[in-house]
């Protein structure tokens, strides 16, 4: 048994990371010390002014652990993994799937410029990078394509020449066909040394190149040719404009951040700066930001970024000052392996350059705020709705239910789930229908929620048992509001098998018109109608139409499999001669449930083992 005051008692006054978790143990908030013992207990002194965010999560917290680390950076280090493997409610979170690509020479007579996600430190190919945008580095690649006419295809050049008709890049104009042997090895291997002068910055060359082409062109009147070498040496102007910078005395590699905040979200911009060019800018946004202070917002940011970034400059210039600087420094320092400054710039084209940022991120999140904003309304705003209308409270997880028949026969269930007003995917389950012979949606019904909620019960229990908490498994999360397709009929089933296990969940029917529309909702025996232009109408009709689309493919796989005959196909052990025999034996399903092990191994074909399969088959509470 976990008693958190016992087990603050126990802190060491060392460095390192605490993990707090709820009473299902997820993970909800992950932070760094100098001294654990002095940190931690700190949230558990009422004394303290914590902030609302604090005290909510405090209040959540059930257990917590902790990791000792040798020093500060060593924790800084391991709280940003753990945030990042987590993504811990009541932390601040950078939103980030970027990746940093590079772009890979290959070592071939022929070779390939490609862009790569890895580097491979085994081959002998010359890497470029890793950049900061994978869009970036396309628009380079595409326009490198089409000005040096370097080839995309795999075959193994000079082996391979003259085996295949050249592809279509060469038909078009993007390729110079090695694998033809229309150009030497010498003459490919100049147009790759200028792409790769392209790749390193050097654009004149390119320019005069295209323009060259562009006037050759026109002269022969070839004007649509013509065009072409002007928009390929307009896109090389444009990629060139957006990699210069104004003052040539910033000549090291920097990145500028600033950002800008608004309710609970932040955007973050970031110039990325190398040689005195700017070879492009970022945003990134951050939630959770509430109640945070600039200070925290950007310490949070820096550390989450320049933990999953391979790309550490040599100075970093920030809008304002953050908390742990001399740590992070460090952290950066053994990143890069040399010294890596954090500067507030206060006066100078540094301060410009941080302010321009500021100002870019302001316009992203004006622009990005209304998208935000509309998306809130649409999904917890819809959820606060839902709320009003049924008079519930603290309403976030949502399970809804559907039953469908395949041919008359078999049924199957489905267990869709939302929370905050979005799909869950991984938590949506799929029935086989095991005791009901027919299409009885009723009694399918009540089968599906028996064992949905007679597993959770049992999950619970066991990790209560084995962990003191639970853990989260596959059915013991329950909702906090259960959602019916269908009215009176349905819910009341609902009601049924939830006092039969004597749980309280609200149940609500999403009753229909006589069009299949939705027009209410039943609850507490009362239909409550709806207003259709309601951003709570539009949930329920996406948790509806959800429920009926998971059904349906899981029907079609099953009919892609050739399952849909019989359920006994499921069955460990059971294959066709068996099924057989089974069948001939018994009239429906529900003897075949009936049956005892002893009577079942006594069927033709059936032996003691399988006996065993059938009845465990059909006497199992749950099919994972």
């Amino acid at each position: 048994m976990f008693v958190i005051e016992d087990e603050l008692k126990k802190l060491p006054a060392r460095p390192g990371v605490y993990i707090m978790h709820d009473a299902s143990d997820q993970i909800i908030y992950v932070g760094k010390a100098i001294s654990l013992k002095n940190r931690v207990r700190q949230y558990f002194q009422s004394s303290r002014n914590h902030t609302e965010k604090i005290r909510q999560m405090v209040a959540h917290i059930d257990h917590f652990e902790y990791i000792v680390t040798d020093s500060e950076v060593e924790a800084l280090v391991l709280e940003c993994n753990l945030i990042k493997e987590h993504r811990p409610k009541y932390n601040t979170m950078l939103k980030d799937d970027k990746g940093y690509p590079y772009i890979r020479v290959t070592n071939e007579a022929f070779p390939r410029i490609q862009l790569m996600r890895k580097k491979n430190e085994k081959d002998k190919s010359k890497y470029y990078g890793p950049f900061t945008s994978a869009g970036a580095v396309r628009d380079s690649l595409d326009l490198l394509h089409k000005i040096y006419k370097i080839r995309t295809c795999n075959r193994s050049l000079p082996r391979d020449i003259g085996k295949e008709r050249p592809c279509l890049n060469y038909h078009i104009g993007q390729c110079s066909a090695p694998c033809q042997g229309y150009i030497s090895e010498e003459d490919y291997q100049a147009q790759v040394a200028q792409a790769v002068d392209f790749l390193e910055g050097n654009y004149d060359p390119v320019i005069k190149l295209v323009e060259a082409r562009m006037l050759a062109a026109s002269d022969a009147m070839e004007f649509e040719r013509a065009a072409e070498q002007r928009d390929l040496m307009n896109s090389v102007k444009q990629l060139a404009e957006k990699q210069k910078i104004t003052d040539a005395n910033l000549s090291d590699d920097r990145d500028v951040i600033a950002f800008a905040r608004e309710e609970n979200d932040a955007v973050v911009q970031v110039f990325f700066i190398r040689s005195g060019r700017m070879i492009g800018r970022e945003h990134f946004y951050v939630t959770n930001v509430r109640e945070e202070t600039d200070e925290a917002v950007l310490t949070d940011f820096v550390k989450q970024f320049y933990a999953g970034t391979p790309i550490i400059p040599r100075e970093i210039l920030l809008q304002n000052e953050i908390d742990d600087r001399e740590a992070i420094e460090e952290f950066l320092r053994v990143r890069r392996g040399q010294k890596v400054q954090l500067l507030v710039p206060k006066l100078g084209e540094k301060r410009r350059l941080v302010m321009l940022a500021k100002e870019n991120a302001d316009m992203v999140l004006k622009k990005d705020m209304e998208n935000i904003r509309r998306e809130t309304l649409r999904t917890v705003g819809a959820v606060h709705e839902i709320e009003e209308w049924l008079g519930l409270t603290g309403l976030s997880r949502m399970e809804s239910y559907d039953i469908s028949n395949i041919s008359g026969y078999d049924s199957v269930g489905s267990m869709v789930v939302f929370e905050n007003g979005k799909a869950k995917h991984a938590d949506y389950r799929k029935f086989r229908i095991r005791t009901v012979v027919g299409p009885d949606d009723y009694a399918s019904m009540r089968e599906v929620l028996t064992r949905r909620f007679s597993h959770g019960l049992k999950e619970q229990e066991e990790q209560q048992a084995k962990h003191g908490s639970q853990a989260y498994g596959k059915f013991n999360r329950f909702p906090d509001l259960i959602l019916m397709d269908g009215g009176r009929g349905q819910v009341n089933i609902a009601l049924e098998v939830l006092e039969s296990l004597d749980l309280k969940i609200p149940v609500c029917g999403m009753v229909k018109d006589d069009n299949h529309r939705t027009r209410g909702l039943y609850y507490n025996n009362v239909e409550i109608p709806i207003d259709t232009h309601s951003e709570g109408f539009q949930l329920i009709t996406r948790i509806q139409d959800e429920t009926h689309r998971f059904v349906i493919e899981y029907h079609r796989s099953l009919r892609g499999k050739g399952q849909t005959h019989s359920i006994l196909d499921e069955i460990p052990g059971v294959g066709e001669t068996r099924r057989k025999a089974l069948m001939r034996h018994y009239k429906s399903l529900e003897e075949i449930r009936a049956a005892s092990v002893e009577e079942l191994s006594k069927i033709e074909t059936m032996n003691k083992r399988s006996a065993l399969q059938v009845y465990d088959f059909f006497h199992k509470e749950v099919n994972d």
